[in-house]
């Protein structure tokens, strides 16, 4: 405290001596630099994997694909039955392609037994996939669709009180609006099923042999 009184007294007295120096014009301070406005963040990657999706195969295979597909889609249950067991024989099991499911809700049914194999657990996740694909004629011409969802998931382990809190999962829902919003909007997806395969959308035939060429090109052979 004494320094401070002796600092205020000296300034003081320094003015009463000089009293230009006193009177003296304070430098202008230098006017603030204009605002720079925030850079809006750059959108998230579409197609980057995150938590919410099921990857069926190794998770360092070198190539990726991402199939936006509908239980609801009989192109996408012909793919699961007819193409999915060569891509699994020749491409996921050695490790060379991991695949990455995600649901495309296209309508009401959609929407439900798509939220039903999202609520399973995620070992479970491509079992019920399976399943659904290959009864697909049978539920998705049931008068009460919800009951024949129910028979298959019963078959699948899962108990009929988890099916049914799972059926109107409105959380699960939500995510599964969403995804498919960001797919329309920032990847073009208006079709299923709808392949990217290493961030690039492949346009050729929806099949395995229809894919070779890529996939080969990629695996560099």
């Amino acid at each position: 405290m004494r320094e401070i009184w002796f600092a205020l007294m000296a300034t003081l007295c320094l003015g009463a001596a000089s009293p230009a120096l006193a009177q003296a014009p304070q430098p202008t301070p230098p006017a603030p630099a204009p605002a720079q406005s925030t850079p809006a963040p750059a959108p998230a990657n579409p197609l980057a994997i995150t938590a919410d999706d099921r990857v069926l195969g190794r998770a360092d295979a070198p190539i990726t694909i991402i199939e936006y597909g509908s239980l609801t889609c009989p192109h996408c249950a012909a793919f699961a039955v007819e193409e999915m067991p060569k891509l699994m024989d020749k491409w996921i099991t050695p490790g060379k392609v991991k695949l990455v499911f995600r649901p495309f809700p296209r309508d009401q049914v959609d929407l439900h037994v798509e939220t039903v194999v999202l609520c399973a657990a995620p070992g479970r996740f491509y079992p019920f996939v399976d399943a659904y694909f290959a009864s697909q004629e049978q539920w998705i011409a049931a008068s009460d669709y919800k009951t024949a969802l129910g028979r298959i998931a019963l078959l699948g382990g899962m108990s009929k009180s988890t099916f049914d809190s799972c059926y109107d999962n409105k959380a699960i829902q939500d995510k599964l609006l969403g995804s498919a919003k960001t797919a329309r909007e920032q990847l073009g997806v208006d079709s299923t099923p709808t392949f990217f395969i290493n961030g690039k959308k492949f346009d050729g035939t929806p099949t395995v042999d229809g894919m070779e060429a890529v996939l080969n090109k990629l695996a560099g052979s």
